[in-house]
């Protein structure tokens, strides 16, 4: 490595925007780490991690060229550093809704529907984790793909496309734990239950019924699970999917 080189640890976040992936953010920048994040807005002013601005990608992972060229762009930013990549954190996700704000079931939602979603949810997260390859092989690096609760059961917001498509990311979080770990990568999953943020769905109070903890989640409580996965304390863990949802699963 050249000397003067960055020799911090370096995590690739999409979805860094909002919620989960802002908790996730400040937690790694407060342990040291750089933090390059991706998503499809510009870098807010008033985000509160250093190097924001100059470690932001814009990004539409509906997109698969533009998806590419992120990889690209990140190697790139990641190249005079020694071309490593600690963590890979693939979060964003999209959930349609119908008009009037209900949920899309598997009736009525449009195919083009079913297409961006498995495009964002699915496709994006292999998609920069192959892209990126190289770097996280270089680190022995970790993947933690964000699922959900409803990949595994009905849930009366979260629409079909959404479900399935976070079910698709368990499956596949498996089945590159097989093949990424020979090359040093762990890869496993989180499932957040009820986390609250802005964007809670109308009646999300009333789940918490179902909740043996009897509350909802905080997103900081998922960053640190996220922290953990990416941490040397959990270097034996790998095809792994961690509920966190209060026991809302059980």
């Amino acid at each position: 490595m050249a000397d003067g080189a960055d020799t911090r640890r370096t995590l690739v976040l999409t979805g860094a925007s909002r919620g989960i992936g802002h908790a996730t953010v400040k937690r790694f920048s407060r342990d040291g780490w750089r933090v390059i994040t991706c998503s499809r807005q510009a870098f807010a002013d008033d985000c509160p991690w250093p190097a924001g601005p100059e470690d932001h990608i814009r990004v539409d992972l509906s997109d698969a060229e533009d998806v590419g060229i992120a990889v690209s762009e990140i190697r790139h930013r990641l190249a005079p550093h020694g071309g490593r990549l600690d963590a890979l954190v693939n979060n964003a996700a999209i959930s349609p809704k119908r008009d009037d704000g209900g949920r899309m079931d598997s009736i009525e939602t449009p195919m083009h529907v079913w297409r961006d979603v498995f495009q964002v949810n699915f496709f994006a997260p292999i998609m920069l984790a192959r892209g990126l390859f190289g770097e996280l092989a270089a680190a022995r690096g970790s993947i933690v793909n964000v699922t959900s609760i409803v990949g595994s059961r009905v849930h009366p917001f979260a629409g079909t496309a959404y479900a399935t498509s976070k079910a698709a990311l368990a499956a596949l979080t498996r089945e590159m734990a097989a093949d990424f770990g020979p090359h040093g990568i762990r890869v496993n999953a989180i499932a957040p239950g009820e986390i609250e943020t802005s964007i809670l769905s109308p009646g999300t109070e009333a789940l918490v019924r179902e909740i043996p903890l009897r509350r909802l989640g905080q997103t900081a409580e998922v960053a640190e699970t996220i922290h953990f996965l990416c941490s040397e304390r959990a270097s034996y863990v790998t095809g792994a999917e961690i509920h966190i949802n209060g026991g809302q699963h059980v």
